[in-house]
C-alpha cells in the first residue's frame, strides 16, 4: 500500500509525527504476525519544494508531480488552529494547489483522509461536498459556515464517507492513521494501538467546551447563559427564545447554523457537561447529580451519559 502524506508549509508538528510514527510502528510490528501484511510505503509529498513545520523544522518532501499514484493520501493539520489565523492560511496559493492534487488523486481512486485543521484543506477542494465529515470541535462553527454542503458531525472522533475519512482534533491523527491500518489489517491495527497506548475512542463529545462554541454567535451565547441557569428546571423553547432575544424559529436556525444542533439537543449537552463535572469533582450519588441537572432518576442520567459519551459513571469518575 502506498500512502502519501500531503504536507504544507506550517504543518502541525504533532499531527505530522503522529501519522508517520503510527504507520512506522505498524510496519515494524507487521513481521510479528503469523500472516504478515505487506509493508506500507509512506512518502511525504508537497506542492512546494521548501516546507517547514509550525515549529520551524524542515520537512524533506517529494514534489507531488514526481510520485506514483497513491492508494491513500493523508492530510495532517495546519499549525494555524484558530478561526482568524486559519482563514488567512487557507487563502494562500499552496492550498489551492493542494486541492488540485487531492482532486486528481481522488478521481484516480485514492482514499483521502484528513485530521484537525487538515479537514479544512480537504473541504476547500470541494471533495467533501455532499459527504459526512468531522473536524476539530472548537472549529465546528467556522466549518459549518464555510462549507454548508458538508454534513458535519463534530461529536465523532472519526467519520468515514465514500472514499474519505476525517478525524477530529490534534491526537485524532492517531485515530486516522490507525483507521487506515485497520482497513487492511485489523489485527495489526489492534497491536499497534496497544504499543502506542491508544484506547478505543469514538467520540470527541467528552472534550467539547460548550461555552467556547457558544461565543461564536451572540444569540447562541445568550441562549447558553440562560440554559445553564435552567438545567435543574427543564427546557422551554418559548422561554429560551425570550431570553436569547430572538424568535423561536430564529433561535433554532442560529443554533443549527453555529452548532449543528437543536436548542433541546444543546441543552442536553450542557446537562451532560455539568453531570460529568459533578461526577469527577464531588462525591454525590448519581441520583443526587441527576436531580441537579433536571432528571428524575439516576437511570435516565446513566443512559444519557452512555449514549452521548460511550462511557459509564464508573469510567467517568475514574477518569477524573
Amino acid at each position: 500500500m502506498r500512502i502519501h502524506s500531503l504536507v504544507l508549509d506550517g504543518v502541525f508538528d504533532l499531527g505530522l509525527a503522529a501519522i508517520t510514527d503510527t504507520l512506522s510502528t505498524a510496519n515494524q510490528l507487521a513481521g510479528s504476525l503469523a500472516q504478515a501484511p505487506a509493508p506500507v510505503e509512506v512518502k511525504l509529498v508537497g506542492v512546494r519544494r521548501r516546507v517547514r513545520t509550525a515549529q520551524g523544522l524542515t520537512v524533506p518532501v517529494v514534489p507531488v508531480h514526481g510520485v506514483r499514484k497513491p492508494d491513500v493520501v493523508l492530510v495532517p493539520a495546519l499549525g494555524a488552529n484558530m478561526p482568524d489565523t486559519l482563514a488567512a492560511r487557507l487563502a494562500r496559493a499552496d492550498v489551492a494547489d493542494a486541492g488540485a492534487a487531492l482532486r486528481r488523486w481522488s478521481t484516480a481512486g485514492a482514499v483521502v483522509g484528513a485530521a484537525c485543521t487538515g479537514t479544512f484543506l480537504l473541504a476547500e477542494s470541494a471533495l467533501l461536498d455532499g459527504q459526512r465529515a468531522t473536524t476539530s470541535w472548537w472549529l465546528a462553527p467556522m466549518f459549518r459556515q464555510r462549507y454548508p454542503r458538508v454534513s458535519l458531525d463534530d461529536s465523532r472522533m472519526l467519520v468515514t464517507s465514500a472514499g474519505f475519512t476525517t478525524a477530529g482534533a490534534a491526537l485524532a491523527h492517531l485515530d486516522l492513521a490507525l483507521g487506515i491500518v485497520r482497513s487492511y489489517s485489523p489485527t495489526l491495527a489492534a497491536l499497534a494501538a496497544r504499543y502506542l497506548l491508544v484506547e478505543a475512542r469514538g467520540s470527541q463529545a467528552e472534550f467539547v467546551i460548550p461555552d467556547h462554541l457558544a461565543h461564536a454567535d451572540p444569540v447562541v451565547e445568550r441562549f447558553e447563559g440562560w440554559a445553564r441557569q435552567q438545567l435543574a428546571h427543564g427546557f422551554s423553547l418559548a422561554e429560551a427564545a425570550i431570553a436569547a432575544g430572538a424568535s423561536e424559529r430564529t433561535l433554532a436556525r442560529r443554533l443549527q447554523g453555529v452548532l449543528g444542533k437543536s436548542p433541546l439537543s444543546y441543552f442536553q449537552d450542557l446537562r451532560v457537561e455539568r453531570a460529568v463535572q459533578l461526577l469527577r469533582t464531588g462525591s454525590e450519588s448519581v441520583e443526587q447529580i441527576a436531580a441537579q441537572v433536571g432528571y428524575s432518576d439516576g437511570v435516565t442520567l446513566r443512559a444519557l451519559l452512555r449514549r452521548k459519551l460511550g462511557r459509564g459513571v464508573r469510567e467517568l469518575r475514574a477518569g477524573g
